[in-house]
């Protein structure tokens, strides 16, 4: 076990130096091999090139013949030459030295710039289809990619348009689903309301419209995650710090206390998504804490958007799990205060599609913060 341990630990360590891209991983390839097969050109240059003799010359002997007895002359005898050595390349002029190396740079600058461009022709369809695939979960109805390229591009492709598709169709099914339930849900409700009319003791008309307000308000959150009403919405520039403080009057004219500082600058957010998202937060700061607290922190990166309650706060343990569909924390917060269960989770939704984060924590002197980070790049 421990051996196995340490392989993984060294066959990590190897690839820790590895490029973490395609294009890098090509590119290096290419250029390693390219290097590698020029040294070694070097290399078997140097060693076979003719070597100074290690002993002086013999006594000059009878000249050759010039022409043999066949009439033809012979070839010239083995040994050193006329001077007594050989001549390689480093015997060779300067000028011919350089030349070479000037001709193995040139060569190799070459290659390498032909690698690179190579890995980076190679390795952009597999960048436009992760480009493609991260579009697609801010918005399904993206045009399909073009099936084009190498035969492995093209099947790439070809299954990614397919998985497009049958996502927009169950999605088109889920729509459909979803009105029908909306449809028969709310007519017995409606007939609900008429009967409550009809009833002569007004204690009991209070007691059922408080009911079925609640029944409505819950049929509504439940529907609206469901259907994902904003995934299809348009991209605006919109005006955050106008969105806060028409919020805060908004709450302020019902008799709710709830203020904003900070500035933030435009952003370009799906503006009724938004909208919906702030509307659960402060919804939640004002039911759960009587009064909300807007701070908005713009960067040049992200802008977050805290709200703060004064309420009871929840237990680290749960931070992560209240914001999961329908989850209610009874020791806290119950059902006598209102809702579905569905406010954080649909705030956090709407985070996330515009490619950010929605995390919960408890104030400092009691409360709970829900800081949405919205970053200014993702759209």
């Amino acid at each position: 076990m421990a051996a196995l341990t340490d392989m993984r630990r060294l066959r990590a360590a190897g690839q820790h130096w590895l490029p973490d891209t395609l294009f890098g991983r090509l590119a290096l390839l290419l250029i390693v091999a390219v290097i590698v097969s020029h040294v070694l050109a070097l290399t078997l240059m140097f060693e076979l090139r003719p070597q100074r003799p290690d002993h002086p010359p013999g006594p000059p002997g009878p000249p050759p013949p010039a022409v043999s007895a066949d009439g033809l002359r012979p070839p010239p005898p083995p040994g050193p030459g006329p001077r007594g050595e050989r001549h390689g390349l480093l015997d060779a002029p300067p000028s011919l030295q350089l030349g070479l190396l000037l001709d193995i740079s040139v060569r190799l600058a070459a290659l390498v710039a032909v690698a690179w461009w190579a890995a980076r022709w190679l390795s952009r369809p597999m960048n436009r289809l992760a480009a493609a695939a991260q579009e697609l979960g801010r918005d399904i109805h993206r045009p399909p990619l073009p099936e084009d390229g190498t035969r492995e591009c093209r099947d790439a492709s070809r299954v990614f348009n397919q998985m497009q598709a049958h996502i927009r169709q169950q999605l088109a099914e889920r729509d459909r689903f979803v009105a029908a339930v909306s449809h028969d849900l709310r007519t017995p409700l409606t007939r609900l309301r008429l009967r409550t009319e009809s009833l002569g003791d007004a204690h009991a008309q209070q007691l059922f419209r408080r009911d079925i307000a609640e029944m409505d308000a819950m049929i509504a959150s439940t529907l609206d995650y469901l259907r994902g009403v904003a995934g299809a919405e348009a991209w605006v520039l919109l005006d955050v710090q106008a969105l806060a403080d028409s919020m805060a009057d908004d709450q302020l004219a019902v008799g709710h206390r709830v203020t904003v500082v900070g500035q933030a600058a435009p952003l370009r957010v799906q503006a009724v998504a938004l909208r919906r998202c702030l509307d659960n937060l402060v919804g939640n700061a004002v039911r759960y804490g009587g009064s909300a607290e807007v701070t908005l922190r713009d960067a040049a990166d992200a802008l977050t958007i805290e709200v703060r309650d004064h309420g009871p706060g929840l237990p680290p343990e749960e931070l992560e799990r209240v914001m999961e569909p329908f989850y209610r924390v009874e020791a806290s917060r119950n059902r006598q205060s209102g809702g579905a269960g569905l406010g954080l989770t649909i705030a956090s939704d709407i985070v996330r599609r515009h490619g950010g984060q929605l995390v919960l924590r408890n104030a400092e002197g009691g409360g709970l913060v829900a800081a949405a980070v919205l970053p200014r790049t993702a759209a």
